[in-house]
């Protein structure tokens, strides 16, 4: 695609997020965008059917751009499963103000959907190869830790950033290690009590 269409359609999209932050979508017009990204209302058309496609194509690319930033090749191990919350949370870290317009603008609840699916396959993925107890539902125990993940990303974003990323990882691996010991030690008092 060539550079000018791209630059266009980056401009359309982060005047989008900037409104969204200032008001909700019902109230932010096709003009409203086209003015603050400095194009005329025809570019906007040539990219978007509309302020509903535009929301969508935007919860989707930084959706991608969040996924693109933590990936990793091959089979996840521990180690790259806080490597990968690290490059989640830095790029969060450094792109904040999107991310919190998405994650609180009341005119997003797709996003949040969006995020938890994401979060929540990766999850899945993880813990079909290494999960500790087998007598856990997997759609529940997907459930808790997708919940928990993007429950504390969302409310760290929203707190302005008050921890460091490697501070958020190491305290999250905590959490979720007491989890697993957690379910272990159930487990064994389950085992006990028979």
């Amino acid at each position: 695609m060539d550079r000018r269409i791209l630059k266009s359609r980056q401009a359309i999209m982060e005047a989008f997020i900037e409104l969204l932050s200032e008001k909700n979508l019902e109230k932010i017009t096709i003009n409203d965008i086209a003015e603050r990204a400095n194009v005329n209302r025809g570019t906007i058309y040539l990219h978007f059917t509309d302020k509903y496609d535009l929301q969508e194509q935007c919860i989707n690319t930084y959706l991608q751009q969040l996924q693109d930033s933590c990936l990793v090749d091959g089979e996840v191990t521990e180690l790259q499963m806080q490597d990968i919350l690290l490059r989640s949370f830095e790029f969060l870290e450094a792109n904040v103000t999107i991310y919190n317009t998405l994650i609180t603008g009341s005119g997003i609840p797709v996003f949040r959907e969006s995020m938890m699916k994401m979060v929540g396959e990766g999850v899945k993925d993880y813990l079909e190869k290494c999960r500790l107890d087998l007598q856990l539902s997997l759609e529940v125990e997907v459930q808790f830790i997708t919940s928990a993940v993007v429950g504390l990303m969302e409310w760290w974003v929203k707190e302005g950033i008050p921890y460091p990323p490697l501070a958020m990882v190491e305290q999250l691996q905590q959490l979720l290690m007491r989890h697993f010991r957690l379910s272990d030690v159930v487990k064994l008092g389950a085992t006990k009590h028979r």
